[in-house]
């Protein structure tokens, strides 16, 4: 015979005060507790990469003047274009390309932009490269 038999064979106690918790609070109180909250999110922003806008050659932004050129001289009906460019991340040094295409709705050189038609604002000093079919009829004329 133990020392606890006399207890063994109770009936479990039942609080009149407090009224029984529910297993999923009661499951909850043994979750893993993160001490450092946020650190998953730190770790995963600094293992994002993002990429430097390379530096553009003199003949590499003559022609994306001239582009932009024949762009601007083009009349209706107007002609579907391809246009990466680069986009400065918000978080950290550097960012990444993106590439668009679509319509161009007006080419701003006041404030040197470019606005397509589904409201995309691209900076023209951003621009890395445009493609197009005008280009390639402008060259066999």
């Amino acid at each position: 015979m133990s020392k606890n038999d006399d207890i063994i064979n109770l009936p479990h106690h039942q609080s009149t005060k407090h009224p029984k918790m529910p297993v999923l609070d009661r499951a909850a109180q043994f979750l893993p507790f993160a001490a450092l909250s946020g650190y998953d999110a730190d770790v995963k922003e600094a293992s994002r990469l993002t990429t430097e806008m390379p530096e553009l050659s003199e003949d590499r932004k003559k022609e994306l003047n001239d582009r932009l050129q024949i762009l601007r001289k083009q009349t209706t009906p107007k002609s579907e274009v391809t246009i990466t460019y680069f986009v400065p991340d918000t978080r950290k040094e550097g960012g990444s390309f993106c590439t668009l295409s679509g319509t161009i709705k007006k080419l701003d050189e006041q404030k040197h932009q470019i606005v397509m038609e589904n409201g995309t604002i691209i900076p023209i000093n951003s621009i890395y490269e445009i493609q197009s079919r005008i280009f390639d009829l402008n060259r066999e004329i």
